[in-house]
């Protein structure tokens, strides 16, 4: 197993290289906790890690990551909410203050939602269900056709996870108060360019 060999080597050089010249951050980490000012709701996509897209250090953020970084509406019906649970935990546990939701470009989440995300389950997969939180949203884009249906998902999709966040009552409340703030971001992985949603004019301008 090759590809684990060489996460383990990995591991070697952070523990003789970064963690010893980070060791008085890991020790405080360890002693007192998290406090991380910043929430990141970004995909699992392996291009795009918002660790080394934001050059991070440890603690500086509490991140989550799922299919197309899609956040659900607020609700405490049956099944698990796992997405939720990480929100509520970083709002109401970590009091973060800054939430940033994370999309990119060529995200194979978006395209499952655009074109079916069949992966041999029998029956409906979890990708199709999971992706049904921008259903209406796809619908408005299938049927206004643009030149580019993908992208144009890809940046709706932060934004209606953005509308989700606030239907949770405890961000709605920070948010109000101005103890927390939403951001909206995208990452395009050829150009390696961040985009940054501008909330008066709900378009993105390079940041």
């Amino acid at each position: 197993m090759p590809e684990f060999a060489a996460l383990v080597e990995g591991y070697r050089r952070f523990k003789s290289g970064a963690y010893v010249q980070q060791k008085e951050r890991f020790d405080q980490l360890a002693n007192e906790g998290q406090a991380p000012p910043i929430m990141v709701i970004s995909c699992c996509d392996s291009r795009v890690d918002p660790a080394t897209i934001f050059d991070t250090v440890p603690g500086q953020v509490f991140a989550l990551r799922n299919v197309a970084n899609l956040v659900p509406p607020f609700e405490t019906g049956g099944g698990r909410h796992g997405v939720s649970a990480a929100i509520e935990f970083g709002v109401l546990g970590l009091k973060v203050k800054h939430i940033v939701v994370l999309g990119h470009a060529q995200c194979g989440g978006i395209k499952a939602a655009l074109e079916g995300g069949d992966l041999g389950m029998p029956g409906r997969s979890f990708v199709d269900d999971w992706v049904d939180i921008i259903g209406e949203a796809r619908d408005r884009v299938v049927e206004q056709a643009p030149a580019d249906p993908q992208t144009t998902l890809e940046l709706d999709a932060i934004k209606v996870s953005l509308d989700n966040l606030r239907t949770f009552p405890f961000i709605a409340e920070r948010e109000q108060a101005g103890e927390l703030k939403l951001h909206g971001a995208y990452f395009g992985i050829a150009h390696g360019v961040l985009h940054v949603l501008n909330p008066q004019t709900g378009q993105f301008a390079p940041a």
